[in-house]
């Protein structure tokens, strides 16, 4: 009798342990990752087969993949900034966004000048340029003192209170912004050689799309350059590396951060221009959402690096752009396009629940 309960009691224990030993969070991966890809198939084939007056043709899906494009370009500008500070740091600059708006902000004022007295419209390279150099100046104003006034105090805090502060640096900004200029949507004026459209490989796009587009590809080479070529990005990388050691090698650890701030706002201005000549409208609230968008791109392509924002950056744009349309046509949803931000979390949660590291990360769970 005791042997056959030994016995059941072994068979119990190994059953347990079998239990225990099945790779449980992997199985409910595979099946929801079968899921999603079932639903996005179904999804498309729905609106692919729809009758001939009801799908889009093929010149409204290029131009989806035409706004997607500008959308990621804008956000990958923006994530740059999140990847640059976090390499460094290893902390999300929540205020990163709001960095964004101030440039974007500053920059319609002069804008409004320059309509005002027609210089835009006669000098339309120019204007652009010092409305980029206007924003670049103020993003990388507001960057180096949140830095400066925020972040350095609390460098060997726990990273909880970084990450509490950069969301109140946020909320601040906001408000006094809208404390400041009013809380009112403000129309950003575009000169008029940006109206209209340029054919581009004999594709018709939009005038502000092609000049974001070229703008974030030139952005990001030449960042790329700066990092992998110049002694201040060597530097960079060594501070990302080991603070500690970095500081033993002679490198100044305090300027090589202020300097990565100063990068990120640099970048944070030029989209904020780009993000108001495509729009064509600032506010006080306009760097949130895309703030969070751009934080979500950082971490589909590898948040701490600067190709995996680009690259993260242009893959949202684009799933935004074209996504909600692919799968929901078919099934009537009414409003498709209304449903970019859920797609754009949704794609943050899946990142997070399949890679943690991203694309182009490791891949591997990280603790806060």
């Amino acid at each position: 009798m005791a042997e056959e309960k030994g016995k059941e009691r072994k068979a119990s224990s190994s059953g347990t342990l079998s239990l225990a030993r099945l790779p449980i969070r992997r199985i409910v991966q595979g099946v929801l990752g079968v899921g999603i890809v079932v639903g996005i198939a179904y999804g498309s084939y729905k609106t692919l087969t729809l009758p001939e007056g009801e799908r889009f043709d093929a010149g409204t899906w290029r131009d989806f993949l035409v706004q997607g494009l500008a959308r990621g370009s804008i956000y990958a500008l923006i994530a740059i900034g999140y990847s640059l500070v976090y390499g460094i740091l290893l902390m999300i600059n929540f205020a990163h966004g709001e960095v964004f708006m101030a440039g974007a902000f500053a920059s319609f004022f002069v804008a409004d000048v320059f309509n005002q007295n027609g210089f835009m419209h006669s000098q339309p390279v120019l204007s652009i340029a010092i409305l980029l150099i206007v924003a670049i100046l103020v993003s990388v104003a507001v960057a180096v003192l949140l830095e400066r006034i925020a972040y350095r105090p609390l460098r060997g805090a726990p990273r909880l209170v970084p990450l509490i502060t950069a969301i109140g640096a946020s909320l601040f900004l906001q408000n006094t912004f809208r404390g400041f200029f009013g809380p009112q949507t403000r129309g950003y004026p575009i000169p008029n050689a940006l109206d209209g459209q340029w054919n581009v490989a004999g594709i018709p796009v939009d005038r502000p799309a092609v000049l974001v587009i070229a703008t974030a590809i030139i952005g990001m080479i030449a960042l790329s350059l700066f990092v992998a070529r110049t002694k201040t990005g060597r530097s960079m990388r060594a501070v990302s590396e080991d603070k500690e050691i970095s500081a033993v090698m002679g490198i100044n650890v305090d300027r090589t951060i202020v300097t990565t701030f100063a990068i990120g706002g640099m970048m944070a201005g030029v989209a904020g221009v780009m993000f108001a000549l495509l729009f064509q409208k600032v506010d006080p609230f306009m760097g949130f959402v895309p703030g969070i968008k751009a934080f979500t791109a950082a971490v589909l392509g590898g948040i701490g690096s600067i190709s995996g924002a680009a690259l993260g950056g242009l893959m949202l744009g684009l799933t935004e752009a074209v996504l909600p349309s692919l799968l929901l046509k078919g099934f009537d949803v009414p409003s498709p396009f209304q449903l970019t931000d859920v797609v754009a979390f949704t794609i943050l949660v899946m990142v997070l629940i399949f890679r943690p590291g991203g694309i182009l990360g490791s891949g591997e769970h990280e603790k806060v």
